[in-house]
């Protein structure tokens, strides 16, 4: 017995150092992954372009295509024999940020246009990588708008709608061809309907300190995310913020934030309703912010006070205005940075009125590539008087990816030339309406208590914004007082 099992001993040893001789080999192979190119000819090849093109004359636009116009409404359905188009995976399924889709831009780097292939199947990563060139075999399929983006599926009645799983493989081919995808630099402001669906990089960016300095937010596991987690990314180079909105369903949503800033790669999308622009990631490691340092501006925050004192330092209900006309007199600057809108003078009625005469500010059919306008009132002393307050109201007309912001300088010397050399801060307490408060309602600021800063200061209305729709909306201002004890 003891002879049998030495002998099982000394059997496993030489298969151990037989299995060890083998794997040391110098000449071990890898399996051979390849297959064969798919054999598509130049002639049944069509660009995504001309996709867009064919649903562009559908919605019968005057030849261009309106993202707006979803799915459910206007389609294009292909009908050709052995047409395909050709494109580089760049979305990943692997951390549960996407699901039954496939994201697919033009070429690896310098993308000019980009789809969403809608698709019932999960996972998607395992065949479809990132940088995986694929052909997609396009008849019988339809091109539509879905979620405010470029989108192909299987027609179902009205409505676009997955391709079932059983025609993958007659829909979808690889190519032997991995690429690595070179994301287009594009800031926040030069987002457009015509770049969704592809990778962007976005250089110079933080989230807002509301979410990672003040608050410490995971990506989707707070407890108001409901099918999405929607974090404010912000330029630190021209004033404006983006969403970058995150499944609920990912892997990652329970991690924090970073807290610093640097770049994102990303891809540009749309929200569900097809609204507004967000941005969404592969995997956390799209996000590099290795630099420490933040772009926070310096905030005026006292709180809201309770009471409101006698003596009025300065006020306006601009009734004393010429309707549309640029605001102008008691003390105002009102100054054009960029683009050619500034703030002027309004009188409405109906459901969206203004309060008699108000100020607006708006860069809709400005064909403005940036509106940027300020709006500031004359210095105030804040030595001379105790409890000082700051009060006015704000309505919008869709205010959309625009932004207004209050924000004050003990710096500025009163030159126009000098604003943006000025260093201004944020009155962060002030509330401005949002693009989801109902317009035609006017909201109050609150009874902002500004006791915590001195000297002379000036408080500015700066607006940000283009002709582009999804920033090109409106904001009006009324009843700006400032009090003190």
């Amino acid at each position: 017995m003891k002879t049998f099992k030495i002998n099982i001993i000394l059997a496993l040893l030489f298969s151990v150092l037989g299995f060890v001789s083998c794997i040391q080999d110098d000449n071990f192979n890898t399996p051979n992954l390849s297959f064969q190119e798919p054999e598509i000819s130049a002639n049944q090849l069509r660009t995504l372009n001309s996709l867009a093109g064919d649903l562009a004359q559908e919605q019968d636009n005057g030849g261009t295509l309106d993202y707006t116009d979803q799915s459910t409404t206007v389609s294009y359905t292909f009908n050709e024999n052995d047409e395909y188009i050709s494109g580089y995976v760049i979305s990943s399924d692997e951390a549960g940020n996407y699901f039954e889709e496939l994201i697919i831009q033009d070429n690896y780097e310098n993308p000019t246009i980009g789809i969403k292939l809608l698709i019932d199947i999960n996972p998607l990563f395992t065949k479809y990588e990132v940088g995986r060139k694929v052909f997609i075999k396009i008849n019988g399929l339809s091109v539509g708008i879905s979620n405010g983006v470029l989108a192909i599926g299987a027609l179902n009645g009205t409505r676009l709608d997955q391709i079932p799983s059983s025609a993958e493989t007659q829909i979808i081919q690889r190519s032997n061809e991995v690429a690595v995808i070179m994301p287009l630099t594009l800031p926040i402001l030069e987002f457009s309907s015509d770049k969704t669906n592809i990778m962007i990089r976005l250089t110079d960016v933080q989230f807002n300190r509301d979410e990672v300095i003040n608050n410490s937010f995971t990506f989707a596991s707070e407890q108001f995310d409901e099918f999405n987690g929607e974090r404010i990314l912000e330029s630190c180079t021209s004033d404006v913020s983006a969403i970058l909105s995150t499944s609920t369903f990912s892997d990652f949503k329970g991690l924090n934030l970073p807290t610093g800033s640097g770049t994102m790669d990303a891809i540009l999308t749309k929200n569900f309703f097809g609204e507004v622009f967000n941005l969404s990631i592969n995997t956390p490691e799209d996000i590099v912010f290795t630099n420490s340092e933040r772009c926070d501006p310096t905030e005026l925050s006292c709180g809201l006070a309770v009471t409101i004192g006698m003596t009025t330092l300065f006020e306006d209900d601009f009734e004393g205005q010429s309707t549309n006309t640029l605001i102008s007199g008691n003390g105002w600057t009102n100054y054009i940075e960029v683009g050619s809108e500034g703030w002027e003078a309004y009188t409405q009625t109906g459901t969206n009125a203004s309060q008699g005469i108000s100020a607006r500010i708006g860069s809709g059919n400005s064909g403005d590539a940036s509106t940027i306008a300020w709006l500031i009132t004359p210095q105030i002393d804040l030595e001379a008087y105790n409890n000082t307050t700051l009060n006015f109201q704000t309505s919008n007309s869709f205010s959309d990816s625009s932004t207004l912001k209050v924000l004050f300088s003990n710096d500025w010397d009163g030159s126009e030339n000098n604003i943006v050399f000025a260093n201004w801060g944020i009155v962060s307490d002030a509330y401005i309406t949002q693009n989801d408060d109902f317009f035609g309602q006017w909201f109050e600021s609150g009874n902002v208590d500004l006791s915590c800063e001195s000297g002379q200061v000036y408080f500015a209305f700066k607006y940000i914004g283009n002709g582009q729709d999804i920033f090109n909306g409106t904001y009006e201002l009324d009843a700006v007082s400032i009090n003190a004890q």
